[in-house]
């Protein structure tokens, strides 16, 4: 491992630390680094904050030495005002000449521009270090600006013998398939993404609250397609206790509100790719896509999935709904307990 590679992963370690709570903005983390020794450290931690490479620099205790110093950063520095001023204009400020990036931006109001405007100020630049782990850990936030898209995560569980659900509940709540562990992990899970996607039987069927309860984070938000407007009054996800997206192509157009959304879709177009525009126009960056199985094959048979995280638990229905079919290679298989994890990228 080289010099630049050893303070470029570890720039990716602290940014980190925002996973969940950056959104929109990209996780980002920041090394400061004199005669081989780190002397400042920084990552980004919410919108509308500092961002990592202010915090790395003001966590320095002798800034008369910046200007012998290199930075490290795990994504281009921006060029442009948003909430903060730009990083870029505070690295020139600060005299500091050597400067190493992990990657170009693809936000199209800094895509190399910053880079440009820290060459112009005379600075040392290297760009592309570890290029490939610090796209992947804002995989979302690339997909996002690349793909005119959220980042989108299938999850279900099935049954050893391949069922999603039984037949028919007695009740309007779910039954579990895999343990409370796993069950767990996707709490942790949700408060990773912006938002969760249902189709409306899994709302008429389970009554899901959606929300985080054995993890801490904050709440995705909740999204339903009920193209018929068929999910009962009465349902939790209509409480707005937490912002929630109901998209129908229902006619008669309900009234929206701060916490409930109302969005039409024509049914006669391609309903995936209208969903995916009705996300991007919220500036919703990722996406569970966590049920029902004729949701989740929707997403699969249009290709527009990015990984799919799938549990295998250890009960069995005699009869039921089918689990998706993924035909994709198994990339990485993991026991939690009693149940199997099962990971799959679309490539």
């Amino acid at each position: 491992m080289s010099i630049h590679e050893k303070y470029i992963k570890r720039c990716v370690q602290l940014a980190k630390n925002g996973f969940g709570t950056t959104y929109p903005n990209p996780l980002v983390g920041s090394v400061i680094v004199h005669n081989n020794k780190i002397i400042g450290e920084g990552w980004h931690y919410q919108a509308g904050k500092p961002h990592a490479e202010v915090n790395a620099i003001n966590s320095v205790s002798d800034e008369s030495i910046l200007k012998d110093a290199t930075i490290y950063v795990s994504l281009e520095p921006c060029s442009h005002y948003g909430k903060t001023p730009p990083c870029s204009d505070l690295i020139i400020e600060k005299g500091i000449k050597k400067v190493v990036i992990g990657t170009i931006d693809p936000f199209a109001k800094v895509c190399g521009a910053g880079i440009q405007k820290l060459m112009n100020a005379g600075c040392d630049v290297v760009v592309g270090v570890l290029e490939k782990e610090c796209q992947e850990l804002n995989k979302r936030f690339f997909t996002f600006h690349t793909k005119k898209r959220p980042y989108i995560i299938l999850k279900w569980a099935e049954t050893l013998n391949g069922f999603i659900a039984p037949e028919s509940m007695p009740e309007r709540k779910p039954i579990w398939i895999t343990n409370l562990y796993s069950r767990q992990l996707v709490h942790k899970w949700r408060a990773e993404e912006q938002a969760i996607v249902v189709g409306s039987k899994t709302v008429i069927k389970d009554n899901p609250k959606l929300t985080i309860r054995d993890w801490a984070g904050q709440h995705p938000i909740r999204i339903v397609i009920d193209r018929s407007d068929q999910i009962p009054e009465d349902s939790a996800i209509l409480d707005q206790t937490v912002k929630t997206i109901i998209i129908t192509s229902s006619k008669h157009k309900k009234e929206s509100s701060n916490q409930l959304i109302y969005e039409n879709v024509n049914s006669d177009n391609n309903l995936i790719e209208e969903v995916c525009a009705i996300l991007y126009k919220h500036d919703i960056q990722s996406v569970i896509i966590e049920g029902g199985a004729k949701t989740l094959q929707a997403f699969i048979n249009q290709n527009v999935w990015d990984e799919a995280r799938v549990f295998i638990g250890k009960t069995s229905f005699g009869s039921g709904i089918k689990a998706p079919i993924l035909k994709r290679d198994l990339i990485s298989e993991d026991k939690i307990m009693d149940d199997t994890l099962r990971i799959y990228y679309n490539d």
